[in-house]
């Protein structure tokens, strides 16, 4: 379920993308901004219980798993690399309170209840639980293998605080004019012939990083292309 659509053919990797990557400047950005986090909430907890709740094929497994006692990766039946599984109604059969920390990388997008996965991510967590979220403000269509839902900052932080959690740290990754960019780079992309996209990719995430800087954070966090949050479980 993790974001990584049509565009498999062109990222090496997403945890460390290669400066040729239309993705370098976000997943890099992203990150940092994980690292960061995890270093400030979840420090070298050895007793920690955490579930990667849509896991893909883990790609920040080797980052994090060294902080926890277990990392649990959760998904749909049909990914062979899941511990546990998950309905497309985001129901699992683990019990309440299973976990201490649940990351969730570009998966609240695709699932066909924002509402329903978030409540489950609720149950799952222990009181005092955290969600380390992100998600899409303005992107691309990628169905993997859907794909149904864009916030604003608002709409986001609503539809978290809804669900029962307490937002602790909220963070957006470019900006309008950075994303416009962005935007612009994709529509051209793949209608490239294969050896005119890397030279391509190159060329704009340098002006995606030029024009993003016009930005504060402030406006990152309010018009985001992508979206990271920690939330506590209330």
């Amino acid at each position: 379920m993790n974001d990584s659509g049509s565009l498999n053919s062109i990222d090496t990797t997403r945890v460390y993308p290669s400066i040729f990557s239309p993705r370098y400047l976000v997943l890099s950005r992203f990150r940092k901004i994980l690292l960061k986090i995890l270093e400030k909430y979840l420090p070298n907890n050895k007793e920690a219980h955490l579930i990667d709740f849509g896991c893909g094929d883990m790609p920040y497994k080797g980052l994090i798993s060294p902080l926890v006692k277990d990392y649990w990766g959760v998904d749909l039946n049909i990914n062979p690399k899941a511990d546990y599984h998950i309905g497309f109604d985001s129901r699992t059969e683990l019990p309440d309170s299973s976990t201490d920390f649940i990351l969730s990388t570009y998966v609240l997008e695709h699932v066909d209840s924002p509402e329903g996965y978030l409540a489950e991510a609720h149950r799952l967590l222990k009181p005092g639980g955290q969600i380390l979220l992100s998600t899409h403000g303005v992107w691309l269509y990628h169905p993997t293998p859907n794909d149904y839902w864009r916030w604003t900052s608002s709409g986001l932080k609503k539809e978290i605080q809804d669900q029962g959690f307490e937002i602790i740290h909220f963070e957006g990754i470019l900006g309008l004019c950075g994303t416009g960019l962005h935007l612009f780079q994709d529509s051209i992309l793949f209608k490239l012939p294969k050896f005119l996209v890397a030279p391509w990719a190159l060329w704009m995430q340098g002006l995606i990083f030029l024009f993003d800087k016009i930005h504060s954070q402030d406006q990152r966090n309010r018009d985001g292309a992508m979206y990271v949050v920690l939330a506590k479980k209330i």
